[in-house]
This record gives C-alpha cells, sequence and structure tokens, in this order.
C-alpha cells in the first residue's frame, strides 16, 4: 500500500539576533560642567557645560552629572559649586572623571536634586494619564448593557 506523504519543507534556520557594532572614536574627547549641589551631595542643576564635537558624547555626560552624589568619603557634602569633566582615552576606550570645588555656599541647599525633580515629574504625568481626570465609563458610552438570554 503506497501512501502520500505531504512535502513538508525543511526547517529554516532562525537568524540570530544581531549585535548591535559601537564605533567608538579615535580621538581623545573632553566636555566639562559647572554643577549646582545641595546639602545632601545631590547635582541640583547644570550650569554652565561645555561640549565636545561628539553629540553622543556630550548626551551621555550631561545625563550623568545630573544623576551624580559629590560627597566626602564620610558621606557628608558641601554646598557647592562644582566643575565636573570627562576625559575620554581613545587607547584605553576609559572615561575618567574628575570632581572640583570652585566655591562653597550657594542658594540652592535646601533644592530638590536634578534626578529626583525628573523622577518627580515623571511620577505626576503617569498619575495624570492613568484615568484619575478621566469621566466614569457610564458616561463615555452610554448605559451599561445588561446580558439577554438568547
Amino acid at each position: 500500500m503506497l501512501t502520500a506523504v505531504a512535502a513538508t519543507p525543511a526547517p529554516h534556520a532562525t537568524p540570530s539576533p544581531r549585535v548591535p557594532v559601537i564605533h567608538l572614536p579615535n580621538v581623545p574627547l573632553h566636555t566639562e560642567f559647572v554643577v549646582e549641589v545641595n546639602h545632601r551631595g545631590q547635582v541640583v542643576r547644570v550650569n554652565s557645560a561645555k561640549g565636545c564635537r561628539y553629540q553622543f558624547f556630550n548626551a551621555q555626560t550631561y545625563g550623568n552629572v545630573l544623576q551624580m552624589w559629590i560627597r566626602h568619603p564620610n558621606g557628608s557634602a558641601d554646598v557647592g559649586l562644582y566643575r565636573v569633566s570627562y576625559d575620554y582615552n581613545p587607547r584605553t576606550h576609559l572615561i575618567a572623571r574628575h570632581v572640583a570645588l570652585i566655591r562653597r555656599g550657594g542658594t540652592w541647599g535646601n533644592a530638590v536634586g536634578a534626578a529626583n525633580a525628573m523622577i518627580d515629574s515623571v511620577r505626576r504625568a503617569e498619575e495624570s494619564a492613568s484615568g484619575h481626570n478621566l469621566p466614569p465609563l457610564q458616561n463615555i458610552i452610554g448605559k451599561t448593557p445588561t446580558p439577554r438570554p438568547h
């Protein structure tokens, strides 16, 4: 007895995921920021910035400096104005960060840190979009339908 067998195609190999290739620059890079630091050691805001010609490096270091804490080894902090610089070494592909106090004091000692302010603004946006300000569903679609047997 002969049996007809459906022709099944050979299984295809699943393509492996593509790993992104990061092309690091082959020149040294330097960025510099002057930041205000509160009494907890959190960066409150960036006063001024000097970037390099690589916008990706500028954005990375700017984001990093906004999340910084500048404290002494014992955990205490000085309110003040600080210079933070980032130097990229193309031979080692490492980034060195340097922090220097410009001057102590400032009116921002009790201000909220930049990272906390960003988190709070996202939280407020999520709360306003979560439906607390929407009217009840019955007002939108009308009367709630009741099930009827067939």
